[in-house]
C-alpha cells in the first residue's frame, strides 16, 4: 500500500508544551531527553495490512502484557534528523536509504515492510504538526527523528507476529556527546563480540545495542566515551562501535573502513562519507583491518586519523584506544584535516549551507 492510499487522521494535543517551556527546551534540548507534543502510529495485521495511520498527541502506548515484542524482542528503529535551513524549510537527509533499512530490518526480524514513500510521509505529517520542535541550527541542533516497529500480537508461541505498530517519535538534539566535537576515547571489548555472522548485525534492532550496554559500562569505568567490538569469529578484526562506524585515514589521504561483513550495520553516514569522499578525489577502501593494523599504522605514522561516524554524532575523532592488556595512542593529526573537513562538508549539506550535488536533502516543509 503507498501513501496515496493510506491518509493521515490528524489529531492535536490538547495540552501542548507551552511556547516559553518550548523554547526554554530548544536552547539546550540535551540528546533524546525531550520529545515534541506528537507522534505518528500506524497498524498492520496480517488481514488489513497497513492501515489507521495517525497523528496523535504524544503519549504512552497500550500493550497487553503478552505483546511478542516484551517476551521475543521482535522490533526494528531507526534514527535521523531533521534540519531548520536559513530560508525556513524544514528538511531531512537520505530518508530513502533509512527505509530501505528499515525495510531490510523488518524483513530480517520476520517484521512486514512499511513501503518507502509510507516511511517518508509520516516524517512530514509529523512534522508538519510539530515544525515549532526543530530548533535553529545554531550549535548543529536538530530535530531528532525516531521511527520504530513493535510486535504488538498477545501471543507466547515463539512465531512472527500478525498484529504490528509502526509509531514515529522526535526530539530536539544538541551534540550526541556533551561538550561537542572533540577527540574521544574509546574501550576495546575483548570478551563480548556486537553481532556474529548469520546474526542481527545488519539490522537495527533493540537487541544488538542491549548486548552492548555491559561492555559500554565498562568503557566508562575506564574512562572511555565509547566501546569497539571485533569479529565475532576471530577477535582479531575491528567491527564497529557500539553505536557507530569507524574509519581511518592514512598519510595517503585514503580513507579506509572496514568492510560489510555481515555482522555491521550499513551506516547511512558511513556511505554518505565514503561517497562525499570518493568525489573529492579521496581513494576509498572497504576491507577487513585488525587491531594490529592499527597499532602499526599509528606506530609508523601510516594511520593519521581515525573517527567514529552516524547519525547522531555525524562524525567525532577518535583519540586513544584503550583495552585491558595494552592501548593504542591517538592518530598523530588527530582531530586531522580530512576527517574535520568531511564533517564540515557533510553538515554544510545537512544543514542548507552548501549546496547539494547529490540530491540528498528532502524537503519536508516549506
Amino acid at each position: 500500500m503507498s501513501s496515496t492510499a493510506l491518509s493521515f487522521s490528524v489529531t492535536k494535543n490538547p495540552s501542548p508544551v507551552t511556547a516559553q517551556e518550548r523554547e526554554k527546551i530548544l536552547r539546550d534540548p540535551g540528546f533524546g531527553v525531550y520529545f515534541t507534543d506528537h507522534m505518528v502510529t500506524i497498524d498492520w495485521d496480517v488481514k488489513n495490512g497497513w492501515h489507521n495511520a495517525q497523528v496523535v498527541p504524544y503519549g504512552p502506548l497500550s500493550l497487553d502484557p503478552a505483546a511478542a515484542v516484551l517476551h521475543y524482542a521482535q522490533e526494528i528503529f531507526e534514527g535521523l534528523k531533521a534540519y531548520r535551513h536559513d530560508d525556513g524549510t524544514i528538511s531531512t537527509f537520505r530518508p530513502e536509504a533509512n527505509a530501505e533499512r528499515f525495510a531490510q530490518s523488518a524483513r530480517r526480524l520476520a517484521l512486514p515492510e512499511l513501503p518507502v514513500d509510507v516511511f517518508i510521509e509520516s516524517l512530514r505529517q509529523l512534522v508538519a504538526v510539530d515544525s515549532d520542535w526543530v530548533p535553529d541550527s545554531e550549535g548543529e541542533k536538530s530535530l531528532y527523528l525516531r521511527p520504530f516497529m513493535i510486535a504488538t500480537e498477545p501471543f507466547l508461541g515463539v512465531d512472527s507476529a500478525k498484529e504490528v505498530k509502526y509509531v514515529l517519535i522526535a526530539s530536539p538534539a544538541g551534540p550526541y556527546f556533551a561538550g561537542g566535537v572533540k577527540p574521544v576515547d574509546i574501550w576495546l571489548s575483548t570478551n563480548f563480540t556486537r553481532a556474529a555472522l548469520g546474526g542481527t548485525g545488519e539490522a537495527k534492532c533493540g537487541g544488538n545495542y542491549a548486548a552492548s550496554l555491559e561492555p559500554q559500562q565498562k568503557a566508562y569505568e575506564h574512562g572511555c566515551k565509547q566501546v569497539l567490538f571485533l569479529d565475532a569469529e576471530s577477535h582479531t578484526y575491528i567491527d564497529e562501535l557500539g553505536g557507530m562506524n569507524i574509519m581511518f585515514v592514512t598519510d595517503k589521504q585514503e580513507l579506509i573502513t572496514p568492510v560489510l561483513t555481515g555482522s555491521i550495520l550499513h551506516g547511512v553516514t558511513r556511505r554518505s562519507i565514503l561517497e562525499l569522499a570518493r568525489h573529492r578525489g579521496l581513494k576509498t577502501e572497504e576491507r577487513r583491518i585488525s587491531i594490529d593494523d592499527w597499532r602499526q599504522g599509528v606506530a609508523d605514522g601510516t594511520i593519521r586519523e581515525v573517527f567514529a561516524c552516524g547519525t547522531a554524532a555525524v562524525i567525532n575523532p577518535l583519540a586513544e584506544l584503550r583495552a585491558p592488556e595494552f592501548s593504542i595512542p591517538a592518530a598523530p593529526d588527530t582531530p586531522g584535516p580530512v576527517t574535520m573537513s568531511l564533517r564540515k562538508e557533510l553538515t554544510d549539506i545537512q544543514f542548507g549551507r552548501a549546496e547539494d550535488p547529490f540530491g540528498w536533502v528532502v524537503v519536508l516543509k516549506k
